[in-house]
């Protein structure tokens, strides 16, 4: 990340890389003070083939949104009808739920705003109808398809 920052910034100024350098070293301090790396729980990982698969669809479906959105922003008639919904986070891994919900928030015209004690996400939408294709569950299924074979399911 260092270096693509360095890249992208193409900042190379001394002052700069010496506070980069004690942030970089901070953060690995804490993390280790943490124990994050030991952390047993979920592991994380993916098939690979599949989040490649995942990262093509979600980006159509992210320009599809764009395009929906901007087409009935702009209508003469202003076809919104905001709205706000739970709709079932099935994916099988709290990573999973997770990533389920950042690809409802990064889709345009839907929000998720927070989980439910009861594996659900309030989404704010722009239109029912984006609620309509989410409660059908295409997005859920593709992070199904990401996430690891695990060797315990949740049970539903």
């Amino acid at each position: 990340m260092v270096c693509l920052w360095l890249l992208l910034s193409g900042l190379f100024k001394a002052q700069l890389l010496i506070l980069g350098a004690l942030s970089v070293a901070l953060v690995v301090w804490l993390a280790y003070r943490m124990r994050v790396l030991e952390h047993q729980g979920q592991p994380i990982f993916f098939r690979f083939l599949h989040i490649l698969e995942y990262w093509g669809w979600l980006l159509r479906q992210i320009f599809l949104s764009n395009v929906d959105v901007t087409r009935r922003v702009w209508s003469r008639e202003l076809d919104i009808k905001p709205t706000l919904r739970r709709v079932k986070a099935t994916p099988d891994t709290e990573l999973g739920r997770v990533i389920y919900a950042n690809s409802i928030t990064l889709t345009p015209g839907t929000t998720a705003i927070n989980f439910t004690p009861s594996d659900e996400i309030l989404v704010h939408a722009l239109h029912e109808d984006t609620l309509a294709e989410l409660e059908r569950g295409e997005m859920a299924a593709h992070v199904r398809d990401v996430e690891p074979h695990l060797h315990f399911r949740r049970d539903r």
